[in-house]
C-alpha cells in the first residue's frame, strides 16, 4: 500500500486563533457559535452536553480555528491524540480552543472518514506518543505531526474501509440512543416520585417543613453518611490489575448513569480504590462533583472518586445526579480543600451533606422498577465494549491493507 508523510498530502492543518481576540471565560454563553473544548471529545466522538458557546460577533472577530463540516479535530496538548469528526447535525461551524488542531483533507484525494478512522487507530496513536514532547504537559508540535507517514490507498478503497468501520459506529450509536431513552424514563420516574412527590400512595399525605424544604409527612432528612458507607479498599499497581477494568473520573459520563467505556486495569498508575459491581462512583474533585455512576462490574478507580456502597444504589445515584445535583455541587464546593484543584473529603465533610430519606415502602418499589433499567445499562456496556473491540481489531488490518477490500462490493458513505 502506498504511504506518504502528512506534509506531502493535501491536508490543511489549522490551529486556533491565539491572539488577544481569543475568547475569555466571561465571554462564554449558553447558546450561539460552538466553542469546542478538549473535554467535548469522548470516545473519539463529540459530546456537546456541557459545551460552551460564543456570540456571532465574537466569532467574526476571530481568524484561524474555524470549523467546517467533516473537519477532523485532534487534541495536541495535555491529553494528546483525542480525535473527533466534526459532523454534528446541529452545527455548521464552530471554533477550537488552543489545545486542538483542525485537519481538513481534500475530499477528492483523501476521504475525511477514512482519515478520521486512521487517526483513531492504535498504530497512529502510538506514533503520536513517540512525537509528543514535554512531560508535565505533553504536546504535539505541528512540524512533527507533518512528518508522520500514513497509508494512502486509492480513494475508492478509502471509502470502502470507512464504510465498514462506520457500520460498527452506527450499531454503537443505535444502542446508545436506546440507553438515552431508558435513562430519560428513569429520570422522569425519579422526578415524579421524589421531586414532585407523586409516588404510589401519595394521596392524602400532607407536606411538612424540613431543612430541605417541604417533604411528605413520614419522610426524614438525614446525613449522607448515615445512609451509605464510603469504601476505602485500596490496592497497589501490579499484575493483578490486568484482570480488572479501570474507570477514571473522566470516563464517568455527565448526566448519565451508564458507563460508556473503561480502560485496562494496568493503565491505572496510583491512588487506586477497588469497587464492586453496583457500588456508586461519585466525583470527589472539582469540576467533577456532579459525576455519578453505578459500577457495571468489579474494578478500580482513582481516589478522585468516592466509592459508595448503599443498600439502594438506584435511589442514591439518581438523588446525587438529579434532585440534589445543584445542592451537591454547592455543598461539595463549599466544603472543598486545595487551591489549584479543589477536592472534598468524606469524613466530616461530604458525609455531612443533608439528604431526603424516604421510607423503605417507597424506595423498594422504585428500586424494583429501576433494577431492569440498570441491568440494561450493564448489558449495554458489555455490548458496546464488544463492538468497539471488533471495530478496533479490524481497523489496523483494513488500514494496512492486510484485509484487502478493493474487490468487494460495499456501499460507501
Amino acid at each position: 500500500m502506498n504511504t506518504a508523510k502528512i506534509r506531502d498530502l493535501p491536508i490543511k492543518i489549522i490551529d486556533g486563533d491565539r491572539s488577544s481576540r481569543y475568547p475569555k471565560r466571561d465571554e462564554f454563553q449558553n447558546e450561539g457559535i460552538l466553542f469546542l473544548n478538549t473535554t467535548n471529545i469522548v470516545d473519539n466522538h463529540l459530546d456537546l452536553s456541557s459545551a460552551n458557546y460564543i456570540s456571532v460577533e465574537k466569532f467574526t472577530q476571530l481568524g484561524k480555528g474555524k470549523l467546517q463540516r467533516f473537519d477532523i479535530v485532534m487534541t495536541t496538548r495535555g491529553s494528546i491524540g483525542k480525535v473527533a469528526l466534526f459532523n454534528h447535525p446541529a452545527h455548521q461551524t464552530g471554533f477550537i480552543n488552543a489545545q486542538m488542531l483542525i485537519f481538513r483533507p481534500d475530499a477528492t484525494v483523501i476521504d475525511p472518514y477514512f482519515l478520521y478512522y486512521l487517526f483513531c487507530g492504535s498504530d497512529f496513536q502510538g506514533l503520536l506518543k513517540n512525537f509528543a514532547s514535554g512531560s508535565a504537559q505533553p504536546q504535539l508540535p505541528i512540524v512533527d505531526l507533518k512528518e508522520i507517514e500514513i497509508p494512502c490507498p486509492p480513494l475508492p478503497t478509502q471509502r470502502k474501509i470507512a464504510a465498514i468501520l462506520s457500520a460498527y459506529d452506527d450499531l454503537i450509536e443505535n444502542n446508545t440512543r436506546r440507553i438515552r431513552i431508558l435513562e430519560a424514563m428513569a429520570q422522569a420516574i425519579y422526578r415524579e416520585w421524589f421531586v414532585n412527590f407523586r409516588y404510589p400512595g401519595h394521596e392524602g399525605v400532607r407536606l411538612v417543613e424540613s431543612p430541605l424544604g417541604p417533604i411528605p409527612e413520614g419522610w426524614e432528612v438525614k446525613k449522607l453518611g448515615d445512609l451509605v458507607g464510603c469504601i476505602r479498599k485500596s490496592t497497589e499497581p501490579g499484575p493483578h490489575l490486568e484482570e480488572l477494568r479501570y474507570i477514571p473520573i473522566d470516563l464517568i459520563p455527565r448526566k448519565s448513569l451508564s458507563i460508556i467505556e473503561s480502560l485496562p486495569g494496568d493503565q491505572a498508575k496510583s491512588s487506586l480504590l477497588m469497587f464492586d459491581e453496583n457500588d456508586v462512583l461519585f466525583g470527589a474533585m472539582r469540576p467533577y462533583f456532579h459525576k455519578v455512576s453505578i459500577a457495571p462490574f468489579n474494578g478500580v478507580t482513582r481516589s478522585t472518586c468516592f466509592v459508595l456502597r448503599p443498600i439502594e444504589p438506584c435511589y442514591l445515584a439518581y438523588s446525587l445526579m438529579t434532585l440534589f445535583q445543584t445542592s451537591t455541587i454547592e455543598f461539595a464546593t463549599n466544603h472543598s480543600q486545595g487551591g489549584t484543584i479543589p477536592y472534598v473529603v468524606w469524613d466530616n465533610s461530604m458525609s455531612e451533606m443533608p439528604v431526603i430519606n424516604p421510607p423503605i415502602s417507597v424506595i423498594n418499589p422504585f428500586e424494583q422498577i429501576l433494577h431492569p433499567i440498570i441491568w440494561t445499562f450493564k448489558r449495554h456496556y458489555f455490548r458496546q465494549n464488544n463492538l468497539r473491540q471488533q471495530r478496533d481489531m479490524l481497523l489496523p488490518r483494513l488500514i494496512s491493507g492486510e484485509l484487502n477490500v478493493e474487490a468487494l462490493e460495499i456501499p460507501t458513505l
